[in-house]
């Protein structure tokens, strides 16, 4: 029984079901791990915009800074907002890329609500940003590598799920692993190169 002694729903009479007895879902098979949906094929639009993402990753790396992009893209697909790490050059704790993102997004929609907004970023949200995500109404997060030491997106590796915690009024869809080793590569040249 779950959690409260509840038990959980058989779903409507006659709903078909999968082998382990869970609902089976009409349409695209999917494949469901730790709460994220693991698509067939990596969709060509979060692809392309991941690729933009990884290189203002790659520009964040040049100037010194841990190499993380974001982006703020619109259900119609329109860049509103980008940003990569600038911790150490703006000595602000809070400059993370996807902060840099969602701030120039509102600035630029002139709105704090970034509703079917995407927001794409080459590593796993911290909690402050996936908070952030939350707070702006964002539609969806898709983000390249996991970060098991600070992730809160519900990888299996992070710390948890922040964006779609059961308590929340708003959740976010999320994608995680798109172009997961290219951004993992950015992140181990760059420390690699820090212990050097």
């Amino acid at each position: 029984m779950p959690f409260g002694g509840v038990p959980r729903s058989a779903g409507p009479p006659g709903a078909r079901r999968a082998p382990d007895g869970r609902r089976a879902r009409r349409g695209a098979l999917a494949l469901e791990l730790s709460g994220l949906t693991v698509e067939a094929a990596l969709s060509a639009q979060d692809e392309r915009w991941m690729r933009d993402a990884l290189v203002l990753a790659g520009q964040a790396a040049a100037l010194g800074e841990v190499p993380v992009g974001a982006l703020v893209v619109t259900g119609e697909g329109e860049l509103v907002g980008s940003g990569q790490n600038r911790r150490e050059l703006d000595r602000d704790p809070t400059a993370h890329a996807e902060m840099e993102a969602i701030r120039e997004a509102a600035a630029k929609l002139a709105a704090w609500r970034l509703a079917g907004c995407t927001l794409y970023v080459t590593l796993e949200p911290c909690a402050m940003c996936a908070g952030a995500a939350v707070l702006a109404r964002l539609r969806r997060v898709v983000f390249g590598a996991a970060d098991p030491k600070g992730g809160f997106c519900g990888s299996p590796e992070s710390l948890g799920d922040l964006v779609r915690h059961p308590r929340l009024n708003h959740r976010l869809e999320v994608r995680g692993g798109v172009l997961a080793e290219e951004s993992s590569a950015l992140l181990r040249g760059f420390f690699a190169g820090l212990r050097n």
